[in-house]
């Protein structure tokens, strides 16, 4: 028969990761090929424009637009400030009486000036954009002006959904057992900047518990949508995330609701325990599908030559893990004992292929295989 795929998370405790860290517009890099970098450290750095604010001066010293050159005390290309005088007339007849001044409103440059409209383009300052590694790891490529590529060895974990953008934090164990729902009472002040790692689910008082304490990310494997709702003031749907200003990270290895964590998605959290994360949100379920990640930094032996594993889609095999997506089932783990090639008319009255598996929980079941997805061992 011919092979069969499916999506797949991948969670492996020793990976080659490649990472691009690239600038939203040409820059400056700081850093280059062979350099060891650390995540905080800024590899790229650039500016964004301003806000542009159109000023009309002529109008406001009462004179044509053609006369405005007369008045100005700045030219195109001047830095200036706010309360700044930047056009004035000389008054009646020279005198100084009834002398009109204009006055910038912000801080920031003339862009231009129209002799023909009497109007300035006058722009805020430019707002600084600086790209970090991110991770751990070493500079491979250099892109001139735009930015890195960054590999490096690490134990790994695709989560399913997540919330808000990068950070990085040593990982502290908060559940005991994948079962446990995370305890406001146990996010103490010395979960400041930390990964800390949560079981089944993460209620919504622990996530603004974390976020007041100053909790770097969260691990979980289940959150309450509803919690999320009230969080965020609007329901998610299938779009992009990980732009969210909550205050910390959210990571979800499994799904939505009460799901005890994968048994070796926790085993691999425990045995890094009090290693250094970077850790990200971003989720995007369509075309570019972006997983939050969770990059656990490895040491990497003098002279290893690293070579990143290009992605592909995940096979279904027998004997793979997979997850169950759908319901009933939704969330339980177990592997492949078969992949039938016949269709099997399912509960729908539709015509699906279908594999069988044993979950942990010892059930076994048929599943349609676009019920399931495939974790990457």
């Amino acid at each position: 028969m011919a092979q069969a795929y499916s999506a797949g998370l991948t969670v492996t405790e020793n990976i080659v990761l490649k990472k691009d860290r690239i600038l939203p517009l040409k820059g400056e890099v700081r850093v280059k090929k062979g350099d060891r970098v650390k995540a905080d450290d800024i590899v790229a750095h650039t500016s964004l424009p301003g806000k542009v604010l159109p000023y009309k001066i002529a109008n406001k010293l009462g004179c044509t637009p053609q006369m405005l050159g007369n008045y100005l005390t700045v030219k195109v290309g001047d830095k200036i400030h706010k309360d700044q005088v930047i056009a004035e007339t000389k008054g009646l007849f020279g005198t100084g009486l009834f002398k009109a001044t204009v006055k910038s409103p912000i801080d920031g440059e003339v862009e231009s000036i129209s002799s023909a409209t009497g109007n300035a383009v006058l722009r805020e300052p430019r707002i600084p954009v600086q790209i970090k590694a991110f991770v751990d790891g070493i500079v491979t490529e250099v892109i001139p002006n735009e930015g890195v590529v960054i590999e490096n060895r690490s134990a790994y974990i695709q989560g399913i959904f997540g919330l808000a953008g990068e950070t990085t934090g040593e990982i502290k164990m908060l559940a005991k057992t994948p079962n446990d729902h995370l305890d406001p009472a146990s996010i103490t002040p010395d979960c400041k900047g930390k990964v800390i790692v949560a079981g089944a689910l993460c209620p919504l008082e622990a996530i603004k518990k974390a976020a007041e304490i100053g909790v770097s990310a969260i691990i979980s494997g289940g959150v309450d949508d509803q919690d999320l709702k009230k969080l965020l003031g609007y329901d998610i749907g299938v779009a992009i995330t990980g732009h969210e200003k909550i205050g910390v990270t959210l990571v979800v290895t499994e799904g939505f609701g009460p799901i005890t964590m994968a048994k070796n998605t926790f085993e691999l959290l425990k045995k890094f325990e009090g290693h250094k994360a970077s850790v990200h949100g971003f989720t995007q379920i369509r075309a570019g599908v972006m997983r939050p990640e969770v990059i656990i930094p490895l040491p990497l032996v003098e002279g290893e030559e690293l070579v990143a594993k290009e992605a592909e889609m995940a096979s279904l095999e027998i004997g793979s893990l997979i997850r169950v997506i759908r319901q009933p089932n939704f969330g339980e783990i177990g592997r492949i004992t078969e992949l039938p090639e016949l269709l099997t008319k399912v509960e729908s009255e539709t015509l699906v292929r279908v594999l069988k598996a044993k979950l942990n929980t010892g059930e076994e079941v048929l599943i349609p295989r676009a019920n399931v997805e495939v974790i990457e061992e």
